[in-house]
């Protein structure tokens, strides 16, 4: 993978650059489509996947969607076709309708390490490459999340008007500009966590799935520069020692949603489109609708489906 390549700004003169950049409070649009949602308070809707095959990446770039997340849990991890799969979700026919460079699709991902583990080297090369946000497994107290933010800020400058938590991310975003269509000079403002910085484009999302973690909830919500919580209800019941359909989960979902509101931070998790009304209703801001492996399949748009009827502005 090349490790500079030349910005693309320069070739989108008709694009309204106006509106995806300017001082904070002055933004009139984001490039990153779930930040768009979640500054005006409105849900988001997304997949998960494995595939990472170009015709995938076109169908659900296509479809009517904020987000997709690549899963390198518990996949094998290959961040050459991660890049060719987010190089693959461009429409320029739709940025040229639009008239701004907005992403058709966020992309994440969530990858091997857990918080307890060195994650910097994975946040290195997840943003280098041009994504716009980052799950982070098994998050279990406010140091690991932390840790994960200052992994995806870049070091502060000496008038920096948020120097904390100091980032620690190394300077090579030539990846990342191809992709998102800006000059370096720009990426280098707006390459930061929001809502922490209210111009940042990039999302850092905390996975709680431990007891350890569920008990530090609060915390975790607390941490500046954490954006999103998704709660992984599997691994929780394991780590609680009870089945994922006990009542002691949806108790826990209950707690995590109730930090997450507390502290202005969208609360997610994988959700049936039975499920899906209440769930908005509750306050749920993170709307995962399942796996996707060939576009959206029927569980997908059902949930997907369930959600627009229970988001009239969206």
């Amino acid at each position: 993978m090349a490790q500079e390549t030349p910005d693309a700004a320069e070739e989108a003169d008709t694009v309204d650059q106006a509106a995806v950049s300017g001082a904070a409070g002055t933004r009139t649009r984001y490039l990153n489509p779930v930040i768009e949602r979640l500054a005006n308070g409105q849900p988001f809707i997304g997949v998960s996947t494995a595939n990472l095959s170009p015709e995938h990446a076109k169908a659900l770039a296509q479809a009517p969607i904020d987000y997709v997340y690549v899963d390198f849990e518990h996949n094998p991890m290959d961040m050459s076709e991660l890049y060719r799969f987010s190089l693959a979700t461009i429409d320029r026919a739709a940025i040229h309708e639009r008239g701004n460079l907005q992403s058709d699709i966020a992309i994440f991902a969530r990858f091997p390490p857990y918080g307890r583990e060195q994650v910097e080297w994975i946040s290195k090369q997840a943003l280098d490459l041009g994504l716009m946000g980052i799950i982070f497994n098994s998050i279990n107290n406010a140091e690991e999340a932390e840790f994960a933010v200052r992994t995806m800020r870049y070091p502060p400058r000496r008038d920096a008007e948020i120097p904390e938590p100091a980032g620690l991310r190394g300077w090579s975003p030539g990846n990342a500009t191809w992709l998102w269509g800006i000059p370096s000079s720009e990426y280098a403002e707006v390459a930061d966590v929001w809502p922490l910085n209210p111009d940042g484009e990039l999302l850092a999302i905390m996975m709680v799935e431990t007891a350890e973690g569920l008990e530090n909830v609060d915390a975790i919500a607390s941490t500046p520069g954490v954006g999103a919580i998704f709660v992984g209800a599997s691994d929780l019941s394991r780590s609680l020692g009870v089945s994922s359909s006990s009542p002691e989960i949806d108790e826990a979902r209950a707690t995590i949603l109730e930090a997450c509101l507390a502290h202005n931070v969208a609360c997610g998790e994988s959700i049936a489109a039975g499920e899906m009304a209440e769930r908005i209703e509750a306050g749920w801001m993170m709307l995962n609708l399942g796996g996707a492996s060939g576009g959206l399949g029927p569980n997908n748009a059902a949930a997907l489906e369930a959600a627009e009827e229970a988001i009239p502005e969206r």
